[in-house]
Parts: C-alpha cells; sequence; structure tokens
C-alpha cells in the first residue's frame, strides 16, 4: 500500500504555488493557490486529503510517556529531552510545543480542501467518493482539535480553558474557548462525518466510519459523558473484536492488523518511533520501561509483556555499568535493516473495551457495574493466559483495576499522562526510577507542567492567546 507520505510533495505543489510577495496591496497574495484552482476534481481533492494526513506526528504520544510514571530516564540517556522528564519544560521547549503548530498545519490543510469541495460538481458514484473524503477531512479537524485539547487544555473540565477551534482558513487573533465549546465543535464534526462516511471504505491508514466512532468514545471519554462512550466504544467492538491471543504480538511489527482501527503508515524514509524516540544508534536506551509498568505485569502469562518489553541482561555489566536491562519492544519492528520503522497505532479496540468498562462502571448501576467487570475479565482473558475471572467488591475497586488496566494495555501509545490529567491525579514516580531525575518524583496538579504551555511564538503575536496556569514570561 502507498502510504500517504508519498504523496506529500505533489500536494504541496497544488497548494503553495506561487511563493513570490507581491508589493501592490490590491493584488491577491501569491503564497497560496486559490482552492478553486487547486482542486478542480475528485483527484485534486484527494491528494489534498492526502496532504491534510501527511503533518500527522507522535509528539504529544512521545511527550505523554517521557513526563508520565510509564517510562525512566536511563543514566546512559545524556542526549534526549531529559528536561522533559524532569517536568523542566516551558513555553520555549519544543518537545512539547511543536505540537501546537503541527496540528494546526493539519487543520488549515483540511480547511483548504474543504473550502474548495462545494465547487466540484460529481454525479453518480462520484457523490460516495466526495462524500468520503468529506468525512475524511471533517474527521481529521476534529481528532487534531482534540488532540491539542488533550495537550493544551488548562482542564478537561467543561469551564476549562480550550483551544481556538479554526472552521475556516483565517487570520486574526483567535481566543480560547471552553473545553465545553471544543467539545460542541469536536462532536458536531465528528457527526456530520459519520452522516456522510460510506460504510464500504475500510483502509485503516485513513479515518473509516469505524475509526470515527473511535474517537467519538475517546471524546466521550475525557468529557465525562458516559452514555456517549458505551454508545461509541460498543459501535467498535462490534466492528473490530479484539485480537487473538496468537494475533496479538504480530500487531506490533505490522504482521497484524487485528484490532488496529486507525494507524499512521510508516515507509522507509519516514521517522521511526522506536528507533529514535526510546533508543538512537550506537544502542544508547534513551528511555526505559519504568519498575513501577514491568511490577504490574504477571511476565509469565501476560501475552503484553514479551511484545512490550524486552528483557536483555547483557546488555548490564559490573559496576559501574549505566545501561538498562529493559527496553521497549512495543515498536521495535520487524526489520532488522529500520528498526523501529512500526506504523503507529493511533485507535485499537483494547482501548475501546477499557473505555467502555470505565463508562459502564461509572454509570452508577448494578447492571453497569456486572458489564464492566465483565469488560475487564473479557479483555483480560484475552491477553493473559490462564485467567480466571475476578469479581470486585465495590465501584472503587472496580475503577481502580480499570485504571491500572490502561496503565498496562495502553503502555508506549501515549495514553498516561492524560489519564491522570483528566482523572486529576499527581504524576508520582517509585524511587527506583528516579536516580536520573534530578528530584523529579511527584507532580501534582497543581503545578505548572501538568498542562503543556501555549507555546511562546503563539503568545507573542495573539494578542488574545492566554497562558496556562503558573507559566511566567519564558
Amino acid at each position: 500500500m502507498i502510504s500517504i507520505r508519498k504523496n506529500i510533495c505533489i500536494v504541496l505543489s497544488l497548494i503553495g504555488l506561487g511563493l513570490q510577495s507581491c508589493d501592490k496591496l490590491d493584488m491577491a497574495p501569491t503564497d497560496s493557490i486559490d482552492p478553486s484552482k487547486a482542486f478542480r476534481n475528485l483527484d485534486d481533492v484527494n491528494m489534498g486529503v492526502l496532504g491534510a494526513y501527511a503533518p500527522l506526528s507522535t509528539t504529544l504520544l512521545e511527550a505523554g510517556a517521557i513526563v508520565s510514571d510509564e517510562v525512566l530516564l536511563p543514566t546512559e540517556n545524556t542526549v534526549s529531552n531529559t528536561a522533559l522528564h524532569r517536568w523542566m519544560y516551558n513555553s520555549s521547549y519544543g518537545s512539547v510545543t511543536s505540537a501546537w503548530n503541527e496540528y494546526y498545519v493539519v487543520i488549515d490543510r483540511v480547511n483548504h480542501v474543504l473550502e474548495a469541495l462545494p465547487n466540484i460538481t460529481v454525479t453518480g458514484n462520484n457523490q460516495i467518493l466526495k462524500n468520503q473524503y468529506e468525512a475524511e477531512l471533517l474527521a481529521l479537524r476534529a481528532y487534531s482539535h482534540f488532540e491539542l485539547l488533550r495537550g493544551y487544555a488548562s482542564s478537561y473540565d467543561a469551564e476549562g480553558m480550550g483551544v481556538p477551534y479554526m472552521k475556516a482558513r483565517a487570520l486574526g487573533y483567535p481566543a480560547r474557548p471552553t473545553v465545553k465549546s471544543n467539545y460542541e465543535d469536536i462532536n458536531a464534526d465528528l457527526q456530520a462525518a459519520k452522516d456522510l462516511m460510506p460504510t464500504s471504505f475500510t483502509e485503516n491508514i485513513r479515518i473509516t466510519k469505524t475509526a470515527i466512532s473511535a474517537i467519538q468514545a475517546r471524546v466521550a471519554l475525557y468529557a465525562k459523558n458516559w452514555p456517549d462512550a458505551i454508545k461509541y466504544a460498543s459501535e467498535v467492538i462490534s466492528a473490530e473484536p479484539l485480537a487473538p491471543k496468537n494475533d496479538f504480538p504480530k500487531i506490533w511489527v505490522d504482521n497484524s492488523n487485528s484490532e488496529v482501527v486507525w494507524k499512521l503508515a510508516r515507509v522507509i524514509g519516514d521517522s521511526r518511533l522506536g528507533a529514535a524516540f526510546y533508543r538512537e544508534a550506537g544502542g544508547i536506551v534513551l528511555y526505559a520501561p519504568s519498575s513501577k509498568l514491568i511490577n504490574t505485569f504477571n511476565k509469565t502469562d501476560d501475552i503484553r509483556y514479551a511484545a512490550y518489553i524486552k528483557d536483555d541482561p547483557s546488555r548490564v555489566g559490573p559496576p559501574p555499568s549505566i545501561k538498562s536491562q529493559y527496553l521497549v519492544n512495543k515498536y521495535i519492528g520487524g526489520n532488522t535493516t529500520n528498526p523501529g520503522l512500526t506504523d503507529v497505532k493511533i485507535f485499537r479496540t483494547g482501548e475501546m473495551v477499557l473505555i467502555r468498562a470505565e463508562a459502564e462502571a461509572e454509570s452508577n448501576s448494578a447492571t453497569g457495574l456486572t458489564n464492566a467487570a465483565n469488560d475487564l475479565n473479557t479483555l483480560r482473558r484475552e491477553r493473559i493466559h490462564n485467567y480466571v475471572n475476578q469479581t470486585f467488591s465495590s465501584k472503587q475497586i472496580l475503577l481502580e483495576n480499570i485504571y491500572n488496566e490502561r496503565f498496562k494495555e495502553l503502555a508506549f501509545e501515549g495514553h498516561r499522562f492524560y489519564d491522570l490529567k483528566r482523572l486529576k491525579l499527581p504524576v508520582e514516580r517509585l524511587t527506583q526510577d528516579a536516580a536520573n531525575t534530578s528530584g523529579a518524583v511527584k507532580l501534582e496538579p497543581t503545578a505548572a507542567q501538568y498542562c503543556f504551555p501555549i507555546p511562546n511564538d503563539e503568545m507573542a503575536v495573539n494578542k488574545n492567546m492566554v497562558q496556562n496556569p503558573k507559566y511566567g514570561k519564558d
């Protein structure tokens, strides 16, 4: 299958023609082409859609792992993002601020193509294809705004400060709406996308109807809209069941698409999450699984342990060896020539089962608690050999089990820090995981770094932008 990124140079030639500036104020700007001229037919639109997908990055996934308690900073890492792990970032620190620009680039490209769509006339089956492209664009706009919300909202509560929701290409000084307003705009785009998306489209390196349901379920979880979280997660589970035990490890070396709802395809030349992020050339481990995470697994029976974590005692010599015995195995991939070149899984059914379980438990009914326990036991049976169903004596104990299962199931997939934030819990590291943190052991919800800062460049040019609490001028 052709990677989306392979088409980016063509797309840029369509939407970025004419790079010379203009002296006369009464002339149209020449740094971008009129959408009605860039997109003349559905082939052009498809290229524009691919161009909108192309800037999607893993910046917030990486940042969410580094600042959380699921990884530790080995002393062998003296080169990469040590300040981020030590919670020393500010509004000038690119590892937490670059995603702001990355997602707004996606959104701008989406709006560029959406502006052109009404001017393209189609007939017959081409209307279905046009609807698909419009649905992808609307869903991609919603997803991108939600990722920005996860990273930069002052809180996930309705009254929290959200992010500017850009529904059209425009220059100006957008202010921060409330998180409630963001949820409303995101859900409106997602519903419009779902109404347009043909069920027959099932290409999981792009957004499908099932992927839209997955986005809706995740948004509903953060918004604490429990009925919608149950409804949409159930749609995904029905369409894409959990992976069987023998297929699950294959997901992480791209030998199976089982339970993968939407992924970012990676081909040679693309960034390698498993190599450039968790380790680099020369064998230096940049970030290793934390003891806190490792201790949650049944190493013998849980199939996730070997799929996610590599135990390599041969790396550790006698003192003063500084190498980590444990490595992140989840994104190592199956190609020894290009280790770490693995498709990035954005939505999986495992997450949906846990979303539904949490929402059922929060629904405050005996039936909901039973359903939640069934979901949790079902997931564990698929992941753990010889698992025996458990019972839970209270709602709180059940929820704590669900949270802990998310810690294991979704490790290194960009959820842990944001889960702690939505639950308003501190990031707490074990003593043995904090030897190289310069004292960064507990990050309280009251600390500035509990929210990522709005980038300094945005603050400098947007007179209506408000910084997240407790960040001073950097």
